[in-house]
Formats: C-alpha cells, structure tokens, sequence
C-alpha cells in the first residue's frame, strides 16, 4: 500500500466518522427542542370519555398551547378537580362557558351570560334531541357568579358530563392548555 493509498483511505475514514457525529448530534439537538416544546409550550393530548361529544370522540389525539389567556366557546385541557376525580393528576376536555365576574343562568336549555342569551351551537346534536324527547333538560337549571380568578367549563355532552355544575368553577392555574389542533383521526383534523 502506499502512502497516497493509505493517506486516501485514512480520509475517507475521517470523513464517515465526522458524518455519523453530524447525524448523532443533528438528532439529539431535534429530540432535545422537540421535548422542550412539548414540555413548555405544548401539550400532546388524548380524549378520554364521552363528556365533548359529538365535538370530540374517545381517542381523538389534539395538541394543545400551554400559555394562554381563556376565552368563552375555548375548548381547554384542565387539571380534574379532586372532587370530581379518583385519578390524581388526570386531565378533563371542556368549553369555557362563564370567565371571572360573569352571572350564569342556565334555564330551559338556554344558557344567559350577564342577562344576553349565548349562542351554542355545539350543543345542536343528537344527544341534546334525544333528552329533550325524554322530556328532560339537556342542561341542569342552575345560577351561578363566578368569582375572580375562576372560570366555569362544560362538556358538550351536558346530560353526562363531570364538569363546573357538579364540582364547581375552575381556578386559572388548573386550565392546562388551550386545545388548538385535531390531528387524529386524519380524516376529522381540524384547527381550532
């Protein structure tokens, strides 16, 4: 062998050494931001019950923001009260309905925010026509002010959901995240 077949070889060899660094630490640097993301800013999250439907399914997967400011109509991910949960740490899926300061009525299926009537249109399901066929309310009558600091969440399959008419208004920092993306299943991803 001689010396320019030897020195070829021994750069060659250097080269595919220096190409499989590359590829290690180009890996470790995108897993490393890609935990960081989910870890911060992000949730990855899985539905886990009927309480959202028809709006959302048992295992749909979403992706939620963790910084936020809520909203009426969000749909946010919150940490379950412990009245309402044997699982601690478990997460629920429901809709902002009232924010701090709001008076809610909830009479004959109507929902009233500060006395003006409120829009829900996600409640326009087969769930809600079938209890009211029953002869039955689809959402308990109740009135309620929420205090500061406090918002008050409901599943959109009212008649079976644990939410702030059975275990009360949510504190700010038990609002998780905010659900801004559907990804599965594929054929119903959906922004929001």
């Amino acid at each position: 062998m001689t010396k320019r077949t030897a020195k070829k070889q021994e750069q060659e060899e250097e080269s595919l050494g220096k190409f499989i660094l590359d590829i290690v630490v180009m890996v470790a640097v995108i897993l490393g931001v890609f935990y960081l993301v989910f870890h911060f800013v992000l949730s990855n999250d899985e539905v886990s019950g009927p309480s959202m439907q028809p709006s959302f399914e048992p295992n749909d997967r979403l992706i939620s923001v963790r910084h936020f400011t809520p909203k009426r109509n969000d749909v946010v991910v919150l940490l379950a009260p412990k009245a309402a949960n044997d699982v601690p740490g478990a997460l629920y899926i429901k809709r902002v309905i009232g924010l701090p300061g709001d008076k809610l009525v909830s009479k004959n299926d109507q929902m009233y925010v500060n006395g003006k009537k409120i829009a829900e249109p996600y409640l326009n399901n087969q769930y809600k026509k079938a209890a009211n066929s029953s002869g039955y309310t689809y959402t308990s009558n109740f009135t309620y002010k929420v205090p500061k600091g406090y918002y008050w969440v409901m599943g959109d399959h009212r008649d079976i959901s644990k939410d702030s008419h059975l275990f009360g208004p949510v504190k700010r920092e038990n609002l998780v995240g905010k659900v801004k993306l559907r990804y599965w299943p594929f054929n119903k991803i959906q922004g929001y």
